[in-house]
């Protein structure tokens, strides 16, 4: 059960739910109870480790210092993918890992979230490309492609065109047609938590570690502060797990341990432009001279990018600068037949890749292989990988953990645990008209909430339950119903405005005013559910306001010193953060 104001709501499927209550909970049994393992970063590694040490009957704690992927992994490309990229580098391992990873996600895991994509790769030289390209495709369904999704596809010139009228003429001489995933990565990330928390981890946001504790030579947990009121708790365990991706020098340097391994972090950035700007029914990919870029479909729009530079600057918040625009934007002009400019963006972001460190100078040519490692007893760090792999990187860290418990430890089973939302999707697909017509909703906006929420729809719009005016779209943001940001406040951890319109809804990068225009009435409608005053609403506005501002100014600066200078400057939603925490001396 659940309380929605006065309201209690049913929780039909009987998840745990993330709410304020949970986290009061958390607070206790972490300063209270010893865990098998504690997981610092609550990013998809670390929830991914949570969810495989819980699975395997140890206690678990895992705690993050902002929100569930507020860092790297709301922020990627939005693609679970195997890297065809990654066969020109010879990384086989790597992207066979990957394809199964994908299969899994797809077939069994998350298929509610992991959805098939439509791709393009044009082809631009004759003779000598379409066999090379072939070949690697055709690699790439062997290692995993083509079970869940179709196999590649030659096309002609007009039959490429044909699928994509966006593209120039003279920008290809062909194509291969051939498929791979999207993900929306926060809730992919915030659903792996959340089935940790359902398998008995004590999950908590808000939670920052500031130190070490220790026993002799060894670690022996961590001691932790509220990001919200700067409270602070010691938590004992038997092992801790690093898992914090670009932090992890600075968690290393925390433990006063000398690490295994550096992380590099490369700055990847994203432009977001509304779906009529490139006609096309099906992604793109496009190589460059750098790396490759990537036209996603997501919803009512599509997603280009990646840069791929290196960044020293502020971890938390990466600025995207005009020039990475500028790039993004002169890469794909060169094979539209209408070109975009900066009036078409509606939405920004830049995000952090943790790269191991010291296989070459160049971030796009560094490893996406990671990295485990006993740093000291008690203590293990994972650093590394790409996204779609967060599950064996997960199973790695707890199997090198499991020295350093003291019972015998079983072996990871989570290729066989769906994530919440994941049971019984495939039959409320076939329902969609069904339960339209049971919450007086459009078919297509159920399709929508099935994508987002999967089998955890009934326990979703059952918050509306009396309150009708629940299911209305929220005014300037009406792909999401009002109801989504009541759910995201009472189950899945959400603690801030900016948790709310930057991650458990994507309103920050799909709408062009991203979100300042619907923040107020999504404030209210959180409020309730989080104890907000009419003080603590004009602040979270004013703050998340303030982010965008500071964001959008950080754009149409020209190099990253500058840009950096700018969005750093914005008000933390987490009043009580340390950035960065500093050890003890």
């Amino acid at each position: 059960m659940v309380y929605v104001g006065s309201e209690l709501v049913s929780n039909r499927s009987n998840t745990t739910l993330l709410g304020p209550q949970a986290r009061v909970d958390a607070w206790e049994r972490l300063g209270s109870e010893y865990f098998d393992v504690i997981i610092i970063g609550g990013g998809v590694v670390g929830a991914g480790a949570a969810l495989d040490a819980a699975t395997r009957g140890l206690k678990v704690a895992l705690v993050e210092a902002r929100d569930f992927a507020s860092g790297t992994s709301s922020r990627s490309s939005k693609m679970f993918h195997g890297g065809l990229r990654y066969l020109e580098q010879l990384e086989f391992g790597l992207v066979r890992e990957a394809l199964h990873e994908r299969e899994l996600s797809l077939s069994t895991l998350a298929p509610h979230l992991v959805k098939p994509l439509k791709f393009l790769f044009p082809l631009t030289h004759r003779v000598w490309e379409r066999p090379y390209i072939a070949a690697g495709i055709f690699l790439y369904d062997r290692m995993g492609g083509a079970k869940s999704v179709p196999a590649q596809k030659h096309l002609t010139r007009s039959g490429a065109l044909r699928m994509t009228p966006g593209l120039k003429h003279k920008s290809l001489i062909g194509g291969i047609r051939y498929y791979d995933t999207v993900v929306d990565d926060a809730r992919h990330t915030m659903s792996v938590a959340r089935t940790a928390a359902h398998y008995g981890a004590v999950v908590r946001t808000s939670t920052q570690v500031v130190g070490f504790l220790r026993e002799a030579d060894r670690v022996s947990g961590v001691r932790v502060r509220d990001s919200e009121n700067g409270a602070t708790a010691e938590v004992r365990g038997s092992v801790v797990i690093n898992a914090t991706g670009v932090w992890t020098d600075e968690i290393q340097a925390l433990s006063s341990q000398r690490g295994r391994f550096r992380v590099r972090a490369s700055k990847g950035v994203h432009i977001v432009v509304p779906r009529d700007r490139i006609v096309s029914e099906a992604a793109i990919i496009l190589r460059t001279e750098k790396s490759v870029l990537f036209i996603i479909p997501w919803g009512a729009h599509w997603i280009i990018g990646t840069t791929d530079t290196d960044w020293k600057l502020d971890l938390a918040h990466p600025a995207a600068t005009k020039a990475d625009i500028d790039y993004i934007l002169g890469e794909v002009n060169t094979v539209l037949v209408t070109p975009l400019t900066h009036e078409d963006i509606d939405g920004v972001y830049a995000g952090l890749r943790p790269l191991l460190a010291g296989e070459s100078d160049e971030t796009s040519k560094l490893s996406r292989e990671h990295a485990v490692a006993r740093v000291a007893p008690g203590l293990v760090a994972i650093a590394g990988g790409k996204y779609t792999t967060y599950r064996v990187m997960a199973e790695d860290a707890v199997d090198l953990a499991a020295e350093d418990i003291p019972a015998r430890v079983a072996s990871s089973i989570t290729e066989k645990v769906p994530l919440v939302g994941a049971d019984g999707y495939f039959a409320l697909v076939n329902q969609t008209h069904h339960l339209a017509k049971m919450y007086g909703l459009h078919p297509y906006r159920v399709t929508h909430l099935l994508d987002r929420y999967g089998s955890l729809i009934d326990e979703v719009l059952d918050m509306a339950k009396n309150k009708p005016e629940l299911l209305q779209p929220i005014t300037d943001a009406p792909s999401y119903l009002q109801v989504e940001v009541v759910y995201a406040a009472a189950a899945e951890g959400a603690l801030h405005l900016e948790d709310i319109l930057a991650r458990r809804t994507r309103i920050s990068i799909e709408y062009s005013h991203r979100g300042v225009h619907c923040a107020g009435q999504v404030a209210a409608l959180a409020a309730p559910i989080l104890g907000w005053d009419s003080a603590a609403v004009d602040r979270e506005v004013e703050t998340y306001t303030a982010r965008v501002e500071a964001e959008i100014k950080s754009q149409m600066q020209p190099d990253d010193e500058s840009a950096d200078a700018l969005r750093v400057v914005a008000p933390e939603a987490r009043q009580e953060i340390l950035e960065p925490v500093q050890p003890s001396k």
